[in-house]
């Protein structure tokens, strides 16, 4: 298990460096100048070339392409991913609180989607092909159709305007929580419920069920052993949720003005704050690479063939 471990972790690292490099090129084969960005943000009346050249020296801009690449690489690996181009502060310092933030956010709507999911699909499961699955079943696809900011704007509409009950933005208590966590979970248990629901109807067609029930092993001891079956197959989904819930919260934080890495990346694009962008779309790279291997190690741990298969 170390042996198979040690060589996903070795396949991350050249994946991490091409997204990083990628990402800073990307950057800078934008038309805008980012030397003029800093001195717009400055409030400069007057931009002059001389004022850019010795703007770009200061950055150190002026150097190789790959130099500047380089420094910054190695700069990330310390977090230090440069200070913004608006306000001069550490980009760190404003990434940082934003991605707890919006990490606080994804984890309790990851739970809400798993243990919702998981219910579901085991209800669906059982009663295949009656009035509850159905019904259930249309409802999500009701509900997942939603355009997830439409839906937002209607549950702020009457939990937070009607009603009173909840408020429409921030995030100051528990209460901050449960509409932009509903809209999440609704977006996304839809659609995960269904593969368990799917993966338990494939197992409960499989010889070890009929073995189980000639044996008289009571129903309730052979659904545990489907779920737990059918969850080998869920498991990578689950876990490819967090970093997809993560960069996918933009809408989301943007109407319920949650402050964390939608509304932060929003920003920064609109004020062209290039350092910020590249850290955002890094810290989201590194986020979906690592929990790919989380999910592969988890599967690897719970069937030793896909250990062999590397």
């Amino acid at each position: 298990m170390g042996r198979y471990i040690t060589k996903r972790l070795l396949i991350s690292i050249p994946l991490v460096l091409l997204i990083s490099f990628v990402t800073f090129a990307f950057i800078h084969l934008s038309p805008l100048d980012p030397a003029e960005v800093v001195l717009h943000s400055q409030g400069v009346p007057k931009i002059t070339e001389e004022l850019i050249e010795q703007t770009k020296a200061e950055l150190g801009m002026d150097q190789p392409f790959l130099t500047r690449y380089l420094r910054w690489a190695v700069s990330c690996l310390q977090l230090d991913f440069g200070k913004s181009y608006v306000n001069g502060k550490p980009v760190w310092s404003l990434l940082g609180p934003a991605f707890i933030n919006t990490f606080k956010l994804t984890m309790v709507s990851a739970v809400s989607i798993v243990v919702l999911s998981i219910v579901l699909g085991v209800v669906c499961a059982l009663k295949a092909g009656k009035m509850v699955d159905k019904s259930i079943r249309g409802a999500s696809f009701f509900l997942t159709s939603m355009p997830s900011y439409w839906l937002a704007a209607l549950m702020i509409w009457y939990f937070a305007v009607k009603l009173d009950w909840l408020p429409t933005s921030g995030m100051d208590s528990y209460k901050s929580y449960l509409l932009p966590v509903t809209v999440i979970t609704i977006n996304y248990a839809g659609i995960y419920f269904r593969i368990i629901r799917s993966s338990m109807l494939s197992n409960m067609n499989e010889d070890y069920v009929l073995y189980g029930r000639a044996c008289g092993l009571p129903e309730k001891k052979i659904t545990m052993h489907i779920l737990r079956n059918s969850l080998q197959v869920a498991v990578s989904v689950f876990c490819m949720a967090i970093p997809i819930i993560l960069g996918s919260t933009v809408v989301v934080e943007n109407i319920f003005a949650w402050p964390g890495l939608g509304t932060l990346s929003v920003k920064s694009i609109l004020s062209r704050d290039f350092p910020i962008i590249q850290a955002y779309v890094l810290v989201l790279a590194v986020a979906f690479i690592l929990f790919n291997t989380i999910s592969d190690i988890i599967n690897a741990a719970m069937n030793p063939k896909v250990r062999n298969d590397l």
